[in-house]
């Protein structure tokens, strides 16, 4: 088991928590929560070890279009990138959504 850590400036608060995704073969879940600084921590504890260049290149990614501070926390039983960038968008969907009070 690997852990990760990786940390983006970020432009806006987060004010909500999201959880989606289970972990399971081949599969993997993102829980998301308010920072309490303006930056986006995200902590990677991964089944598959060795592969710290690709959730780098994943997430950066991810974060030149989300500019949450948020905690994010994935928890990963080797999933894909993509299916990665899919459960990241999820999380950041489900916050908006509860922000907004479950309006869809």
């Amino acid at each position: 088991m690997e852990q990760l850590t990786f940390d983006y400036p970020a432009q806006r608060a987060v004010t909500t928590r999201a959880h989606v995704g289970v972990v399971g073969s081949g599969d993997l879940e993102v829980l998301l929560q308010p920072a309490g600084d303006m930056q986006a921590h995200v902590v990677v504890h991964t089944s598959v070890d060795g592969y710290s260049h690709i959730w780098k290149s994943v997430l950066d990614r991810f974060f030149t279009r989300y500019d949450g501070a948020a905690l994010i926390e994935i928890n990963d039983f080797g999933a894909t990138p993509g299916v990665v960038a899919l459960r990241l968008a999820e999380a950041v969907e489900a916050a908006q959504d509860s922000a907004q009070g479950g309006k869809a």
